[in-house]
């Protein structure tokens, strides 16, 4: 049968149930993520031995505890344009790669000085690695599945950084707060090997640079066989004067989006990264014993299937509105668990449906984030939302650090942190007003305009 002169790879996607090859992308992706929120999140679990053992006072947990927040911001920033222009794979395995080299050395670390320095340099990883995570697998979705599927694989997030506080309520008690380091830097290395052996690059990216034809087909064939009846391949999307990188995301049609998207991340991190980093010692000093605190932080991010719901709803009502609502319930949730103190049962309640809406909307964003821009750019808006949004968690970690100094009780310290979650969906609907076209649910959502 002779060769068909092109086919839009999205259109390709689209017309095909989704395959074993793509969700071999998919679980490889998962991974990864879920290994980021292990690492992002292993250092809050360890801090009150570290206090003990160290002997340090908590004011001064603060740079430690923020470190990895600082190499996340800077490893996104830089991340997002090197895979928009040399490849989402490549950054992907460095990044992973990186993880488990600073997490490893990071368990051999014999003070607090050297904790730090290791911790942001393995926040350099864990910045690179999220967003081209998400961007790789949006780029193999069907557009009609994209936001379930992203959001699916999302999910890997506050699931390992839930495994990792049930992991380290047995492991440091049994090991020492430094195998769940060492943990947390041999499995990235095992699984960097896996992405340099079967994850392959963004079949979108490749289109985008026009690699060679063969290399496309050879991907696409394990999507669908007609495949092998294209002699090219194209992508139905126009960018501002074939704009890329940072320059797309700053162009006119996208720079408010961009704003309003950055600043929605950051105050969802600084709500995530507080009640993440400071759970555990607040509810130490409302008398659970550190055990019991512990295991009910380890619910605040267990909470995030929701994410695959919202996923399904963003792919059949408009995104925008679907996720304000979510940080609109958050803040509405974060306010009762300051007021559920000293009943055991309603706090795990409070605590567990906080974290369910809480990660239901952040770990919605990269998904609204992807469709918002096209592939020249999609690695770089994805990655500085993720970037700059990370300074929300650097301050949300120093702000409880604040309002303790300042004597706050509990009520009211949770009650500050409720405000955020206010601010985030108000900027997500000033998005929605600016460009009130572009979230409507279709087919090519992928192309945003």
């Amino acid at each position: 049968m002779p060769q068909q002169p092109s086919a839009d790879v999205q259109e390709f996607l689209d017309a095909h149930p989704v395959s074993g090859f793509q969700w071999l992308v998919f679980v490889l992706c998962f991974c990864v993520v879920l290994l980021d929120g292990f690492d992002t999140a292993a250092i809050s679990y360890i801090a009150p031995r570290l206090v003990a053992e160290w002997g340090i006072e908590r004011p001064a947990l603060g740079p430690v505890l923020s470190a990895a927040l600082f190499g996340l911001a800077f490893g996104a920033l830089a991340a997002g344009p090197l895979a928009d222009r040399f490849g989402r794979k490549r950054v992907l395995v460095g990044s992973v790669l990186l993880i488990g080299a600073t997490s490893l050395a990071s368990s051999f670390a014999g003070s607090l000085g050297a904790l730090t320095a290791w911790r942001f340099a393995t926040g350099l990883g864990l910045g690179a690695a999220m967003p081209n995570a998400v961007t790789l697998m949006s780029e193999y979705c069907p557009a009609a599945r994209r936001a379930t599927l992203t959001n699916a694989m999302f999910c890997g997030f506050p699931l390992g950084a839930a495994f990792g506080g049930f992991l380290a309520a047995w492991m440091i008690p049994a090991f020492g707060w430094r195998s769940v380091l060492l943990l947390g830097g041999v499995v990235p290395l095992a699984l960097g090997l896996l992405l340099v052996l079967r994850l392959p690059e963004s079949v979108r990216y490749m289109v985008a640079k026009r690699h060679a034809p063969e290399r496309i087909r050879a991907v696409l064939r394990r999507i669908g066989p007609e495949a092998a009846e294209a002699a090219d391949f194209t992508l139905a999307e126009a960018t501002p004067a074939q704009r890329g990188g940072i320059r797309l995301v700053l162009s006119r049609p996208y720079a408010l989006g961009s704003a309003m998207l950055w600043l929605t991340y950051f105050m969802g991190l600084v709500i995530f990264y507080a009640l993440l980093n400071w759970m555990p010692i607040l509810f130490g000093d409302a008398g659970l014993d550190p055990r019991t605190a512990a295991l009910i932080a380890a619910l605040f991010p267990l909470g995030g299937f929701g994410a695959i719901l919202c996923g399904w709803l963003m792919d059949r009502m408009n995104p925008n509105l679907v996720i304000a609502a979510g940080f609109a319930l958050t803040s509405l949730a974060v306010w009762a668990i300051g007021q559920a103190a000293g009943n055991l049962s309603l706090l795990m309640a409070a605590v567990f449906v906080a974290g369910t809406l809480m990660n239901t909307a952040q770990s919605s964003l990269p998904a609204l984030a992807a469709g918002f821009y096209p592939t020249q750019g999609r690695a770089t808006g994805v990655a500085w939302m993720l970037g700059l949004g990370r300074f929300g968690g650097i301050a949300g970690s120093f702000l409880v650090a604040e309002l303790a100094r300042r004597q706050m009780g509990f009520g009211a310290i949770f009650t500050v942190m409720a405000i955020p979650g206010l601010v985030a969906a108000a900027a997500l609907l000033v998005k929605q007003a600016a460009r009130p076209g572009e979230a409507a649910p279709r087919a090519e959502a992928v192309l945003g305009h």
